[in-house]
């Protein structure tokens, strides 16, 4: 028989804890976000990949480019149809999903994954906070299809 022993663990561990577990934020659009620091990985939500159905195409921007909260800086085309794809906060795209160009289906397996799309050097992380968590998401997807 396995033995556990519990540890109490003390509240501000717990929000620490807490804290760190959640730093993916979502966009009304259905972008995601997930902050590392000052800079995140962006791209479409798993919600927003399956109602485009497959995706065939992914338009990058170029690395160094910045651009404001909620513009586009890309588009995602599918068999269904064509979506522009728009900023979670300004910033700076530093870096770019280059398997993307040959493979835009890796949004459709893994779209909160290996299927991210820029990451970006957040110019404003004050920003965030006015992003949904996981939580708050889901409930605005379920409010969203009624």
């Amino acid at each position: 028989m396995l033995s556990l022993q519990t540890k109490s663990v003390s509240k501000k561990t717990l929000n620490s804890l807490l804290k760190y577990n959640f730093t993916k934020y979502y966009t009304k659009s259905h972008e995601w976000i997930d902050v590392k620091g000052n800079k995140g990985k962006s791209g479409i939500s798993v919600k927003a990949a399956h109602d485009l159905g497959d995706i065939v195409f992914v338009e990058l921007p170029n690395i160094g480019e910045t651009f404001p909260k909620e513009e586009s800086y890309g588009a995602i085309e599918s068999v269904k149809a064509a979506s522009d794809i728009f900023m979670p906060v300004e910033g700076e795209i530093v870096s770019v999903n280059e398997q993307l160009v040959d493979t835009a289906g890796l949004i459709n397996e893994d779209a909160e994954g290996e299927g991210w799309v820029v990451e970006i050097q957040i110019a404003n992380t004050k920003e965030i906070k006015e992003l949904m968590n996981e939580q708050q998401y889901k409930k605005f997807c379920e409010e969203e299809e009624h």
